[in-house]
C-alpha cells in the first residue's frame, strides 16, 4: 500500500490568497490533486469542509501535511481533537516538513507544545484587537453601528407613524428598510434620552 502525503491549506478571509501555502505544500512533496483547502474560514471554526475532506482522505500510514500549525488549528482543544483523529487512523502529521508521529510520545509532546503556542498566539491577537478597539472608542472613533436613516428621515418616519395612516410594513417599504428598522426607530424616538 502506497503511503500518501495529504495537504491542507487555509486562509481566514476571502481577500487572502492560498497560493503561498499551496506552493509550500507542493515543495514538501504533496501532489496538487491531494491538497484540500478552506477559504475564508478561521482556525477556530471547527466546521471546515476542506479539513474534513483532508482528514477523510487520510488512511493508515499516510501523512497530513500543513505549511504551519496555525493553518490547522488555533486552539488547544481543536488541535487535540485533530491529533486524536490522526492517532486513531495511524496518520502522521508534517508541519512545514517536520514529521510528527502521534503514536510516538515525543511527537505527541511536541505537537501539544506547538498547539499551546498557536493558541497563545491567537489569544494575543484577540487581546490586541480588544485593546485597539478600546483606544478607538476612547478617542471617539468607534461608534458602533450607525442608524440606517438620517435624523431628517427618522423625523419624517415618526410623523407618518404618529399619523396612523400607514402600517409598519408600508412605512418600511416607503423608506426602503426592514420592518425591524421601523420598530427600532420608533423605539429610539420614544425612549427619553439621558
Amino acid at each position: 500500500m502506497n503511503e500518501l502525503l495529504i495537504g491542507y491549506a487555509r486562509v481566514s478571509t476571502n481577500e487572502q490568497d492560498l497560493t503561498a501555502q499551496q506552493n509550500a505544500l507542493e515543495r514538501l512533496g504533496v501532489r496538487p490533486a491531494l491538497i484540500y483547502t478552506d477559504h475564508g474560514l478561521t482556525g477556530t471554526n471547527r466546521a471546515r469542509p476542506g479539513l474534513r475532506e483532508a482528514l477523510a482522505a487520510c488512511r493508515s500510514g499516510d501523512t497530513l501535511v500543513v505549511a504551519k500549525l496555525d493553518r490547522l488549528a488555533r486552539s488547544l482543544r481543536d488541535a487535540k481533537d485533530i491529533i486524536d483523529e490522526l492517532t486513531a487512523k495511524d496518520v502522521k502529521l508534517s508541519i512545514g516538513g517536520s514529521v510528527h508521529d502521534p503514536n510516538d510520545p515525543v511527537g505527541r509532546l511536541l505537537f501539544n507544545v506547538l498547539a499551546m503556542v498557536a493558541e497563545f498566539e491567537s489569544d494575543l491577537i484577540r487581546a490586541r484587537t480588544r485593546e485597539g478597539m478600546q483606544v478607538a472608542k476612547a478617542k471617539g472613533r468607534l461608534r458602533g453601528k450607525q442608524p440606517k436613516l438620517s435624523n431628517a428621515q427618522q423625523r419624517h418616519l415618526m410623523e407618518i407613524h404618529d399619523a396612523g395612516t400607514h402600517s409598519t410594513a408600508e412605512i418600511a417599504e416607503l423608506f426602503n428598510v426592514a420592518r425591524s428598522t421601523v420598530y427600532r426607530t420608533v423605539q429610539r424616538q420614544l425612549t427619553p434620552k439621558r
